[in-house]
């Protein structure tokens, strides 16, 4: 089992660790500032610094399939560290940077457009959400002017942990009809925006919503009778 510190911390960028396995499809840690694939989020990237100071680039991050460890992609051909090896995992930060804006700014999306969530991607400073709006008209001007006011209100962002059967008794707090809450540990993250979003969540996300900046609404597209895709693109910081 990997720890995840960047689910308390998402600001961290590099932490000492353990080899715990190394093969080419991926490196296990006894720990990680990594996050991995999942939930529209791709997996960072970044680097892990060898003790003879060698630079192992790191391509992707993803979970190994018992869903508790997690797995550093190496680029192809590099040198792999032995198990028991101590490293400085170091991510990418500045693209770590861009995709926790992106996140934060999604779930403020799904505030300002109040629908059933079918989809969703969290890209690089940009992102998508696919809504089942039925008969609403999505009007991009409206959409752009309300998500810039309430990014602009620079509210708290925070976490906190409730038990599986608490989410289970409470279904309203899950928006997404396409993805599934993280559970199954036995405790489940919410992420919260104060006085305006409350939802599960296991990515990474800013601790204000000022931070996100400026957020332009990059087009609208129809995806079936009932269901539209919004897009968004940030702005420099």
């Amino acid at each position: 089992m990997t720890q995840t510190l960047f689910r308390d911390d998402s600001y961290r960028t590099e932490v000492e660790a353990i080899v715990l396995a190394s093969q080419p499809r991926g490196i296990a840690l006894d720990r990680t500032v990594f996050y991995a694939q999942g939930g529209g989020q791709s997996g960072d990237k970044g680097s892990l610094l060898l003790d003879d100071g060698t630079v192992l680039p790191i391509v992707s991050t993803i979970y190994d399939s018992d869903r508790a460890t997690i797995l550093h992609v190496p680029a192809v051909g590099v040198a792999l560290p032995h198990s028991g090896a101590h490293v400085i995992a170091r991510i990418d930060w500045e693209l770590r940077y861009k995709r926790m804006r992106a996140h934060t700014a999604l779930h403020l999306l799904s505030v300002v457009a109040p629908y059933p969530v079918t989809g969703g991607s969290v890209g690089d400073a940009e992102g998508r959400l696919d809504f089942d709006s039925g008969e609403a008209v999505l009007d991009k001007a409206d959409i752009e002017s309300w998500l810039n006011e309430l990014i602009a209100r620079d509210a708290a962002v925070s976490q906190r942990w409730i038990a599986d059967a608490e989410l289970e008794a409470n279904p309203s707090l899950i928006k997404t009809m396409s993805v599934k809450p993280p559970m199954g540990t036995g405790r489940v993250r919410l992420i919260a925006i104060e006085g305006l979003d409350l939802q599960p969540c296991g990515g990474t996300h800013v601790a204000r919503t000022g931070e996100i900046g400026h957020a332009s609404v990059t087009g609208i597209e129809k995806k079936g009778k009932i269901n539209r895709r919004v897009r968004i693109a940030l702005g420099a910081t």
